[in-house]
């Protein structure tokens, strides 16, 4: 039976062919799937202003909630104190111990605002070497060769420092001594604001640094890293691996389900365009077990290649989306991409499970063919699904109908995580009534339209209701396709557009004062107050936190928008208390925490800020806001003192209409732009990164595998049809009708996959949209859907048009003793 199926494989080129590059995409993606997943567990990011330390300590940057209940990344540097370095510096096996503080520092000839700003004494950590002139003194820099340009020592330069301009004298010029992504300015310890980052740790001589980190007595909150786990230190963002490993998972998942869909999809029919020679087998002798033993072979050879040459791929697929997910700004660009054996063990096991089950079915199908009603039937396939089919089809359009009424009562919050498997489900429940949904639920409502184009159409609709199981294997990659690209890009970008709006809504105001230099200084904030036309200033300050004293359970990994604010712009309603006494070591929050952590006006919270703080602030009002998009409110100087940069990210004016601060000249303050209310949502961090190139990944995957999998499940329905053409030629059809007909079918099964794809999408779309915007109206570019439906179109009517030329290039009386299609 195994040479039989290998000998097969010559007369079915096109059908095992889909098989091989849909197994191959699968174990490419599943590779790389695995690759996110090791890399996400590892979280490797080589050191590179940090390098030369071999131990770096620092504040621990990931948080852990008191319950223990996973972890999240702390969104500001999460800081040591000073008194550290000395301990550290007088531990046995330490030689000495550095303090690095970075800070934002823009030299007016460059257009970056990284942390740019570091002290002179830090230079060794890298290190960094003198090229020209000397260490600074007070009021002087040293300033990266790549930053000098035409620079030399003795020079003035403008750098703004706290969103301040001053003016230094360049004292030298420094190289770093390998690859440092940030070009560094290093000041004088004396103008180096205060703070620690991070202690760089040398071992003194015959120390191990991993057996002296392991002894280092540190305090709470606080880790000391080797090896490429220093980057940690350096870069912000590489803290937990939930976020990878989440996108790994679904990642995967949702790969292996598909693979899964299309290939059985294909498998299942090329088993039923066989069924006649398959009936030929069973007449001749064959056993129910040969036959099934056959179809598997034959299958498993061609998915193994595939396979191989995944896996082959796979380090170049793994790459490729790593690339874009740090393009992104979803991982630091620093994080390194591993991918070692395991992951594509992983994916080789995954992929070849996955097709011997699939193969396992359609084998299963193939063995119960009865060799006399196989040879009646061949002409027309059965149509009939079995009842365990129907009922598996009607669980899943249940699950489906389910999770869409439920998603509207989750909250914004969880809208996503409830709603977003509609889709999946309902593609499922497609894919397996598929026959169903083509004969009953969508063929009559248009049969009227499409006869109407004459014998073509005719001939269209006929084909379409004698081969609704042939024509299902083409519906199933459209409509999976459909409702998981559309689902997916809609439900991220309503997701996204309502927590935009429910920012900027709860915010007054109408002119935005933004800065790329680190932030707004407290000089503009003063000046704004004089502009022209100017009524109220609000600094701006946004960051997350939690609430520890006493504990909100409802916040645990994930942290609580926080909004510093220091003018009357918040729109929301004030329940309790007034935001006018937002000052100091103050807090307002929403009436519906107060009541449940059973707190009220002038009462203590302990709220762990950003940088990892604890501070204790008193309640004085209770101000609601957006259902679902709650922010804690407090003073944006007490904030902006726990962010990275330490001052706020923009200022928010409210102006008289006369529009004349917006001509105002900010000349005084480098970087900084002024505009309207539009650009209030810049930079706002929706908590959505991670989900939305979960969506667009899902949705480039939607795309791939509908374009090979229509490609091919087309080529091959149509080809194995070439007696039907032979035989409508030679009663008098021309090639130019068989076309038009093969046309039409096409046109149709497109319209009927877009139609069940978007009906399926809209089970996730419109639920989402309910629950995050308040209404079933979802929001998004409107280029999309007609964008989605050019594309579907392209891939089936070209295709059909080919592979129906290739069909009818033989002459009518050869096609009819063609052996095989």
């Amino acid at each position: 039976m195994f040479r039989l199926a290998v000998t097969t494989l010559r007369y079915r080129t096109a059908a095992f062919f889909a098989i091989f590059v849909a197994v191959l995409l699968g174990g490419a993606l599943l590779s790389a799937a695995g690759g996110l997943l090791e890399t996400g567990l590892r979280l490797n990011a080589p050191p590179q202003r940090l390098a030369a330390a071999p131990i770096v300590v620092t504040g621990d940057p990931a948080y852990h909630p008191p319950n223990g209940s996973g972890s999240a990344a702390f969104p500001e540097r999460h800081r040591v104190e000073a008194a550290l370095v000395t301990e550290l510096a007088h531990t046995p096996g330490v030689g000495k111990a550095v303090a690095d503080r970075s800070f934002p520092a823009v030299l007016s000839t460059s257009q970056a605002g990284e942390l740019a700003g570091h002290a002179w004494t830090s230079a060794g950590l890298t290190p960094y070497r003198l090229v020209a002139g000397q260490a600074p003194r007070g009021g002087q820099v040293v300033v990266d060769e790549r930053l000098a340009g035409a620079t030399r020592p003795g020079q003035r330069v403008t750098i703004v420092v706290g969103g301040e301009p001053r003016e230094f004298v360049v004292a030298g010029v420094a190289v770093a001594q390998h690859q440092v992504d940030v070009p560094a300015v290093f000041f004088a310890d004396a103008d180096v604001p205060a703070g620690v980052d991070a202690i760089g740790v040398f071992p003194a001589g015959g120390t191990s640094a991993r057996d002296l980190a392991k002894r280092l007595e540190l305090p709470a909150g606080v880790k000391a890293y080797t090896g490429d786990d220093r980057g940690v230190a350096e870069f912000d963002g590489i803290a937990t691996s939930l976020p990878l490993i989440i996108m790994a998972g679904v990642f995967g998942g949702m790969v292996a389900v598909v693979m899964a869909l299309v290939v059985s999809a294909t498998i299942g029919l090329s088993v039923r365009q066989r069924r006649r020679e398959l009936a030929l087998l069973r007449a001749s002798g064959a056993t129910p077990r040969q036959v099934a033993r056959m179809v598997i072979a034959e299958t498993m050879v061609v998915g193994v290649l595939g396979l191989v040459l995944g896996l082959l791929c796979g380090r170049i697929a793994g790459s490729w989306i790593f690339g874009m997910l740090a393009d992104g700004g979803v991982v630091p660009p620093q994080l390194r991409f591993d991918q070692g054996p395991l992951p594509f063990a992983g994916a080789a096991v995954l992929t070849f499970a996955v097709l011997r089950i699939t193969v396992g079915f359609a084998a299963a199908r193939a063995s119960r063919i009865r060799p006399i009603q196989a040879l009646a039937e061949a002409a027309v396939p059965n149509v009939a699904l079995s009842r365990v089919r129907i009922l598996i089809g009607l669980v899943f359009a249940g699950a489906t109908v389910a999770i869409a009424l439920s998603t509207p009562f989750m909250g914004p919050a969880n809208a996503a995580a409830i709603g977003g498997p509609a889709a999946l489900t309902g593609s499922i429940a497609v894919a397996v009534l598929a026959p169903l949904v083509i004969r009953r639920a969508l063929l009559p409502r248009i049969t009227r339209v499409v006869e109407k184009r004459g014998t073509g159409g005719v001939l269209a609709v006929i084909n379409l209701r004698v081969r609704a199981v042939q024509f299902g294997a083409v519906l199933v990659p459209i409509t999976i396709a459909t409702a998981i690209a559309i689902g997916n890009i809609y439900s991220q970008s309503t997701q996204q557009k309502a927590a935009e709006d429910a920012f900027t809504n709860i915010l007054s105001g109408d002119v935005v004062i933004t800065s790329t230099a680190g932030g707004v200084p407290a000089s503009l904030t003063e000046a704004a107050r004089s502009f022209a036309g100017v009524t109220a200033v609000s600094e701006l300050v946004r960051s997350k936190g939690w609430i520890e004293e006493p504990y909100d359970t409802s916040h645990t990994s994930d942290a609580w928008p926080l909004l510093g604010l220091s003018g009357p712009v918040y729109k929301g309603k004030v329940t309790k208390g007034s935001l006018g006494r937002l000052t100091g070591d103050t807090i307002a929050i929403p009436p519906g925490m107060a009541k449940k952590l059973k707190v009220d006006v002038g009462s203590e919270l302990g709220v762990r800020l950003g940088d990892g703080a604890l501070v204790r602030l008193k309640v004085v009002a209770l101000a609601e806001g957006p259902s679902g998009y709650e922010s804690l409110l407090l003073p944006a100087r007490l904030l902006a003192a726990h962010t990275t940069s330490g001052l706020p990210s923009q200022l928010l004016l409210t102006t008289d209409k006369s529009r004349a601060a917006l001509r105002t000249d900010l000349s005084k303050w480098p970087g900084t732009s002024i505009s309207g209310r539009s650009v209030l949502a810049d930079g706002l961090d929706t908590g959505l990164g991670v989900d939305a190139w979960i969506g667009y990944l899902l949705a480039a995957i939607a795309v791939a595998y509908t374009a090979i999998a229509s490609i091919n499940t087309i080529a091959v329905a149509v080809l194995d049809r070439r007696r039907e053409f032979g035989l409508q030629r030679l009663t008098g059809s021309t090639r130019r009708e068989v076309s038009r007909m093969l046309g039409l079918e096409g046109l149709l099964i497109a319209a009927l996959g877009l139609l069940a794809g978007l009906v399926t999408a809209a089970f996730t779309v419109v639920p989402i949209a309910g629950a995050t915007r308040g209404w079933p109206i979802p929001s998004g570019p409107a280029w999309i859907l007609p964008a989605w439906v050019a594309v579907v179109l392209l891939l089936v009517l070209p295709t059909t048009a080919i592979t129906g030329r290739i069909a009818m290039r033989a002459k009518p009386m050869d096609a009819l003793s063609s052996p095989v299609g």
